[in-house]
């Protein structure tokens, strides 16, 4: 037990008492929630398992006291360090994974933050709905987590990111009063303003600080291109700064869309309201399109995305060749030809396969018109699930490259605009080669986001240097294409302490 920890038993101890759910603080279960999946390790002061608002507002009434720290978590699969701290983890995935309302008719559901993306879809299904962002760890990934970091995943290209499918938030603010954020129109919002609370003074600061015009002007200028629909970098001022009443024509004030993506460091979720959209048209088909180089794959996904493709996906060389010793991947490589450095996975959806190979074949011809890449072969419906199930495999196949030096996530979210995409990724990578890096590429092509690993020993001084080192320089080359550092998976320690002065 850490000294801290041995300090503040007595008050752990009491505050266990208090809770309807549980507070662990022993060793083992303080190791077990040291790390998340990025690279970072820290133990924490304790672990909670709240069971309902009242234990998050006993869990933050506590920080206040004490002075310490509350790290919300659900799966933990963020890959920028977020879930991990010396505070006390808040994890809502023991008892707070409830569905708590369902309207088919507008296409609404409420859940509590601890439900896993995939088994809300399973309910959805018999509906005719889903909830559209889906990420490869969408089998445990939950809505918690996906709101927190704005989770976005292969389909963004169509359905855009979670912060566009939040309706309603429910949450717990840093005084413990219960807080409801949603759309406001500009008479809402005044009468909000007026309110005296922690609540009504967070409108109040809105309304002062984004209608001055140097802060406006200020935004415009060093946020992201408003293009880029994966940007994550900071926080989300830039789509508050383009509601009304600031903007005549913008969409109606909504403090969700600040919420969605600031990593659980503004408030405590306690239900969530989604839209649903109808489920995708029944046939897909993936055009699997092969590259001799990074760059032509780059240049590919810009006349891919003049399609409608519903996913425009990439796997490089390095993940390609880690499937072929994988026992349960390697039949899946069925449809790779050669010995690609790239390949871009490119699904295209209809009412029947007919319409589907149609719009592959359209793509088809317009890749070879423009000489980019050698083979192109289309995968049915009945295979495409393997297909992407190798897509899919990349990260967890990345984790098991032999020896000490890994694929390191700490580049890995950068995302431009698709007509910048090609030529960052180019300058990317002759930037990387005076690091003597070949770094792994992969990921969402279509989105103008690849997730670009380096191969660092973090054991080393070396790689722990380069680390930093590279992060800066990718940071400066994001900022010169007017990028977003984080796409998806959100600053977290990894990229925070560059977006302060980025």
């Amino acid at each position: 037990m850490s000294m801290r920890t041995s300090d503040l038993r007595p008050a752990l101890e009491a505050l266990a008492e208090q809770l309807s759910g549980e507070l662990v603080f022993d060793s083992l279960s303080r190791n077990l929630y040291a790390t998340d999946a990025s690279v970072y390790r820290e133990q924490p002061l304790a672990v909670a398992f709240p069971k309902d608002s009242a234990d998050l507002q006993r869990l933050v009434h506590f920080a206040r006291e004490q002075g310490t720290s509350l790290i919300p978590r659900t799966a933990g699969t963020s890959l920028a360090g977020q879930c991990v701290g010396n505070g006390i983890v808040v994890d809502v995935s023991r008892h707070m994974g409830a569905i708590l309302d369902f309207d088919a008719e507008a296409r609404t559901v409420r859940v509590q933050p601890g439900v896993v993306r995939d088994s809300l879809n399973r309910f959805l299904k018999p509906h005719g709905l889903f909830f559209s962002p889906i990420t490869s760890t969408a089998n445990r990934a939950m809505i918690g987590g996906m709101v927190g970091n704005n989770s976005s995943g292969t389909t963004s290209i169509v359905y855009g990111t979670t912060r566009e499918k939040v309706l309603r938030l429910e949450t717990i603010l840093s005084d413990g009063s219960e807080a409801v954020f949603e759309a406001l129109s500009p008479e809402a919002l005044q009468a909000k303003a007026q309110e005296q609370t922690l609540e009504g003074s967070l409108y109040r600061w809105a309304l002062e600080t984004l209608a001055d015009p140097e802060v406006q002007e200020d935004i415009r200028e060093g946020f992201p291109k408003a293009s880029i629909h994966r940007r994550n970098t900071g926080y989300a001022l830039d789509y508050l700064a383009a509601a009304a009443p600031f903007q005549e024509e913008g969409p109606a004030f909504d403090f969700c869309k600040l919420l969605c993506g600031s990593e659980g460091t503004l408030a405590l979720t306690t239900a969530v309201t989604l839209s649903l959209d109808p489920l995708p048209e029944p046939v897909e088909i993936v055009v699997a399109a092969h590259f001799d180089s990074i760059h032509a794959s780059m240049q590919a996904a810009q006349v891919a995305m003049k399609h409608p493709a519903t996913a425009v996906e990439l796997m490089d060389k390095i993940i390609l060749d880690c499937t072929k010793t994988s026992l349960a991947y390697a039949p899946n490589r069925y449809f790779v030809e050669g010995d690609p450095e790239a390949l871009l996975m490119i699904e295209f959806r209809g009412p029947d396969e007919a319409s589907a190979r149609a719009k592959g074949e359209a793509l088809i011809m317009a890749l070879r018109a423009a000489q980019l890449g050698y083979a192109y072969p289309i995968i049915g419906p009945d295979k495409t699930a393997a297909a992407w199930a190798l897509r899919s495999a990349g990260l967890g196949l990345l984790a098991n490259i032999p020896g000490d030096p890994k694929a390191v996530a700490c580049i890995e979210d950068t995302a431009v605009a698709i007509e910048d995409l090609a030529d960052y990724i180019a300058e990317f990578d002759q930037m990387m080669e005076a690091y003597g890096q070949k770094p792994v590429h992969y990921a969402h092509a279509g989105a103008g986001e690849i997730h670009l690993r380096p191969i660092l020993d973090l054991k080393t001084k070396k790689g722990r240097e380069d680390f930093y080192a590279i992060s800066r320089d990718t940071a400066l080359l994001v900022k010169k294409y007017r990028g977003s550092l984080s796409g998806e998976h959100g600053d977290g320690r990894v990229r925070a302490l560059l977006s302060l002065w980025w």
